[in-house]
C-alpha cells in the first residue's frame, strides 16, 4: 500500500464487500470475494455502466487483502491517468493490483506497455490485476495487441444496474452505515424525485445526513421533502 499512501490515494472505510448490494451481480460479488492470489488467472476484467459499484469492489478487494495481511494497490486512473505509467512502478510485487477505468489510458502506447508489462511482472509472482472499464475489453480501444488479449484472455465480468427494490436496500444499507435510519417512504420518494443511478443517489443522502444532523431532525418524508425542494 505503499504506492498508494505517497500518491494520496485512500480507501473508503465503507467499501467494504459487506456493504456492497449485489443485487444481479452476486455471482460476480462471489467470484471477486472469494478471490485469491496465486489461484486462477492473472486478470480479471469488470466492466459496467456508472454507478454499478466498480471502485467500491475494486476497494472492497484491497480491504479483503488487508485483512489477511495480503498487499494490495488501489490505483484510480481517473486521478492518475496524468501522472504517468510511473505509477505502476513496484505493483508487480504486490498480491493484488486493482486499476480503475483502465479505459483512460487506452491508445496511450506508454501507458499500454507498462501495464503488459505489470501484467507480465504478476504472471511470474502469482499476483492479480482486477481491472475496471464501463465497456468490455474489445470495446475500450486498447491498440497493445499483447495488452488486449491479455485483457480478454482472463475473466470478464459484466456488472448490471440495481432494480429499484435493490436501489432502495442499497440506500437503507448506506444510511444504517452512517449511523441513521432511512424510512421506505422516504426512499421510495427519493427514487421517484432523483436520477436512479446510485452515484446520485448516494450524494443526495449524503446532503440529507449533513442537512439532518445541522437541524437535529430525523429523516422523515416531510424533512426529505423539505430539504429537496430547496436544491
Amino acid at each position: 500500500m505503499s504506492d498508494q499512501l505517497s500518491l494520496r490515494i485512500g480507501l473508503r472505510d465503507s467499501s467494504v464487500f459487506a456493504s456492497y448490494v449485489a443485487g444481479r451481480n452476486q455471482l460476480v460479488v462471489n467470484a471477486l470475494a472469494d478471490m485469491r492470489s496465486g489461484a486462477g488467472p492473472v486478470c480479471i476484467f469488470v466492466h459496467g455502466p456508472s454507478g454499478t459499484g466498480k471502485s467500491h469492489l475494486l476497494q472492497a478487494i484491497c480491504a479483503a487483502a488487508s485483512s489477511r495481511q495480503e498487499t494490495s494497490a488501489y490505483l484510480p486512473l481517473a486521478q492518475l491517468s496524468t501522472f504517468g505509467p510511473e505509477v505502476l512502478a513496484g505493483c508487480g510485487e504486490l498480491a493484488y493490483v486493482c486499476i480503475d477505468d483502465v479505459e483512460r489510458i487506452a491508445a496511450q502506447a506508454n501507458w499500454e506497455r507498462a501495464l503488459f508489462g505489470l501484467h507480465q511482472q504478476l504472471d511470474e509472482r502469482a499476483g492479480r490485476l482486477i481491472v475496471t472499464a464501463s465497456l468490455p475489453p474489445a470495446a475500450i480501444g486498447v491498440g497493445l495487441a499483447d495488452l488486449a488479449s491479455r485483457l480478454a484472455g482472463g475473466l470478464v465480468f459484466a456488472l448490471q444496474p440495481l432494480d429499484d427494490a435493490d436501489r432502495m436496500a442499497a440506500l437503507q444499507l448506506r444510511a444504517h452505515l452512517r449511523g441513521f435510519e432511512l424510512p421506505d417512504d422516504a426512499a421510495q420518494y427519493l427514487l421517484r424525485r432523483l436520477p436512479r443511478d446510485m452515484n446520485s443517489l448516494y450524494a443526495f443522502l449524503d446532503e440529507l445526513d449533513q442537512a439532518s444532523l445541522a437541524a437535529q431532525r430525523k429523516l422523515t418524508l416531510p424533512f426529505v421533502r423539505e430539504i429537496l425542494a430547496k436544491r
